[in-house]
């Protein structure tokens, strides 16, 4: 036999082979007449037409009670901090607060009320009084002239540090050198 009658016989076989799973999928043979009416008439019950399981074919299960680790985003386990920063602000004022505040000023958000005295009175009696007198948020004009935070006071209080400042009467100003946006404000008094 020559070469190409092999490879057709080859192709036929190979596509019978492949068409054989397709031609052996038939449709089921259709029911006895009583089971097609059964199957009609189950299509039109309430559950038929919802598509539904019967009831009978699931057991109920009994829910597991709720015991929940957290309440109001607060652990609810005995002697847990209860105001954190992860208890959403609808459930707590402080973060309310804070979510108020820009990210700038989050570097002064902790310090105690000694470290505050500190930057006020450092700077206090430091030059650069002006009469600018800002809010935290607030940009400090290019006029105003800005004096770093002394390295006396960086070492007391870290996180003053790289940070300049401005008194405005009777408070202390801290400003972001980048930005020369206000991010501490101390009272002196």
């Amino acid at each position: 036999m020559p070469m190409h009658k092999h490879l057709i016989c080859a192709s036929a076989l190979l596509f019978a082979l492949g068409c054989a799973p397709l031609c052996a999928q038939q449709s089921p043979a259709p029911g006895s007449p009583d089971q097609q009416k059964q199957l009609e008439n189950w299509q039109h019950t309430e559950s038929g037409k919802m598509g539904k399981e019967e009831p009978s074919s699931q057991a109920d299960t009994p829910k597991p009670q709720p015991t929940s680790a957290f309440a109001n985003g607060a652990l609810t386990a005995a002697g847990a901090p209860t105001d954190v920063d992860t208890v959403p602000a609808k459930f707590s004022e402080r973060n309310a607060r804070d979510d108020q505040m820009i990210t700038l000023a989050y570097t002064f958000k902790n310090l105690s009320d000694q470290e505050r005295r500190e930057i006020a009175q450092a700077i206090k009696g430091e030059p650069g009084t002006t009469a600018f007198n800002g809010d935290v948020g607030t940009v400090v004009p290019f006029a105003t002239e800005l004096r770093l935070v002394p390295d006396a006071l960086a070492t007391r209080v870290p996180q003053a540090k790289g940070f300049q400042y401005l008194n405005a009467g009777n408070r202390v100003l801290l400003i972001s050198p980048p930005t020369r946006i206000v991010v501490g404000v101390f009272p002196t008094s």
